[in-house]
Order: structure tokens, then sequence, then C-alpha cells
């Protein structure tokens, strides 16, 4: 197993010696360039961050690692969180490795079935609970004061510390900061901490800053509105979230790194994702996608120098939503078992 987000980045994280190097072997995910997209738009230097390689197929996995290290330190038992699939299907694996008891509460009908399936192999506790992952994420916050429980929701600022690793990767496999970053935009925590890895970095090492530009849906996208979304709505249920917690942190993002965060549609968001499957063999679930449809739109609009680095963060792997993958997608063609049929396809 690779060392872990902890082990490798100790210097950067608000551990200890005394801190468990707690790690499924996350981070250290590859930065594929772009061979058809890039080209098609004219951009050099187009890059996709695939976070989708994590141990629990998505980018959750790095924060997971650290807030978990320090529930453990602090003897929790229990680890608590509202999800709309990622967090607690990561939740859940950190709690059965570490074993500690993983309780996830979701809104009813807003999680994708892979993800659940996820949680309950690891042997999570779900509850289901009426509204929204806003409401849910209301109610597991009543109880985090309680010791025997740690609350691993982004709003746990551990979770923030870990995710900023990913940042760090980025210049280390660049070479320096990409111009441009895309993130899809949900809770708002990942946005939130790119941000903070390369101001850090930044500080410490001279590093250039780029300009981050998140992506909501149109049916979830509160920070483009500038007011809550009652009833979220999106075929991409990773960012379905109508109330972020990191609303504040993520503007700040934005306006310091002389950014956007703007909204894309469903359509745009799944042709995205049909176009990293099939031009770049990169397969991610819908939110995942949402980074590199709002490049698309930008692109588009010639709003995109097109000689310097660009990194589109890919947020989950595509087996996390399988229902979404079927969507458009064309019906298998049976054929007769004989060389004459098969020759007839090939042509």
């Amino acid at each position: 197993m690779t060392a872990g987000i902890i082990e490798r980045y100790a210097a950067y994280l608000p551990v200890t010696s005394a801190t468990p190097r707690v790690t499924l072997g996350e981070g250290s995910t590859p930065l594929v360039r772009s061979s058809r997209i890039g080209p098609a738009l004219g951009l050099d230097q187009l890059y996709f961050k695939y976070e989708g390689l994590n141990p629990s197929g998505s980018f959750k996995d790095r924060g997971m690692a650290l807030a978990t290290a320090r529930a453990v330190e602090a003897g929790a038992r229990t680890l608590l969180c509202a999800s709309t699939g990622n967090t607690s299907a990561s939740a859940s694996a950190y709690a059965a490795r570490c074993g500690l008891r993983a309780v996830v509460v979701v809104p009813a009908g807003g999680v994708a079935a892979g993800k659940l399936a996820q949680a309950l192999a690891y042997g999570a506790i779900i509850l289901i609970v009426k509204g929204s992952f806003d409401r849910a994420l209301k109610l597991v916050r009543q109880v985090a004061d309680d010791p025997a429980v740690a609350l691993v929701n982004s709003v746990n600022p551990y979770r923030i510390e870990g995710q900023k690793t990913a940042a760090f990767e980025i210049v280390e496999q660049l070479g320096r900061a990409p111009a441009e970053l895309y993130v899809p935009v949900g809770n708002a925590g990942n946005i939130t901490a790119y941000w903070r890895g390369f101001c850090e970095l930044a500080r410490r090492s001279g590093a250039s800053l780029p300009a981050l530009h998140g992506a909501q849906a149109e049916g979830a996208a509160p920070l483009v509105g500038g007011r809550p979304v009652t009833r979220p709505r999106t075929v991409a249920s990773a960012i379905r979230i109508g109330n972020p917690a990191s609303w504040s942190t993520a503007i700040a993002a934005r306006d310091e790194s002389g950014g956007t965060i703007d909204a894309v549609s469903d359509a745009e968001i799944m042709a995205a994702h049909r176009r990293l499957a099939r031009e770049e063999g990169l397969l991610v679930e819908p939110a995942s996608a949402a980074g590199v449809a709002l490049l698309l739109k930008r692109a588009a609009s010639s709003a995109i120098g097109n000689t310097e680095p660009i990194v589109c963060v890919l947020t989950g792997h595509g087996l996390k939503d399988p229902q979404a993958l079927t969507r458009g997608l064309r019906v298998p063609r049976a054929i007769e078992p004989t060389l004459k049929a098969l020759r007839r396809v090939l042509g």
C-alpha cells in the first residue's frame, strides 16, 4: 500500500507524532493529460485529476483519512455524517478500517444506489430522513458536541485539511500550479480545500495561484443565485445541495483567485460525462463531469487561454452511480454466433 496523505504531508497537516497514521492508500491519484477534448478545444495543456481512483471511489477519502485519525486520537467510537452518497461511503470505509461504528443519515431518494450499497457493505448503519441533504446535515450537527461521536462532514475542519492535499499533488505532478482549476461544487468544501492548499504552497514556496472555477448544477445553484435552494434538483446527486456548509469560504476562494462559480445544465453535465468516457476513457459519476461541462461552456465563449495548464477535477468514479451510466446508451445488439455476423458488424 502506498503512503497515505497523513504520512506524505504531515508537515502541512494538523497532526502530531501521536496522531495515528490512518490510511487506505488514499491520494496519489493520476493527473491525466487530455488526448482528445483538449485538442478539440485548442487547449494545449488540459489535464484531468482523477480522484475517482481513491480507495472508496471519491475525493472524500483524503479528508476522511485525517478526520478519522483525529477522531481515533480523541477517543471517539462513532463516525457520523449526513450524505448525498460519497461521504457515506468514505466514512463507512474508514470506520471499518479503524474498528469504529459508522452512522449515516441520507435524504430519502437522494442517494445513488451504488453509494448506498458501498456504505452498507462496509457495515454502516443507514438512516433515511424525509427532505433534502441540508435537513439531514442540520440534524446531525445537533449531536456534534458528543465526545463519543465524530461528525465527519466537511464542517469538520480536518476534512478540509485533508482534501487540500490534492492541490499539493497537482503542483507536484505539473511542476507548477495550473493557470485554472475547474471543480464541481456541492457542499463547497472541496473548492475551499483546493484554495487553501494552493495558498499554503504559495506562502511556503512562492508557487503561483490558479483561478478557481466552481461548477454547480442549474437546479442546485445557491452560490450562483445568491440564496439557498429549498428543493435542489439535478441528475448529479453528489452536488444536489441547496445550502452549502462552506458557502462563505467558497465565495472567498472564487473572489480571491479571480475565478468564477457558474451553473451548468443537466444536459451539459451528461454531455461532458459522455465525452469523458468516449473521448478520454475516463468513467466518472455525473457530478464529476460538472467542472468539465463548465470548461466546455467557457471555451465556447472564448473565455479560456490556450497555452497555460488547465486542470479539471474529476471527483468520483462512474461506478458510484450505475443508473446514470445507462442513460442514453445504445442497447447491446444480439448477433448470430457466426464469423459472417461478426464481420458484418466490423465492416
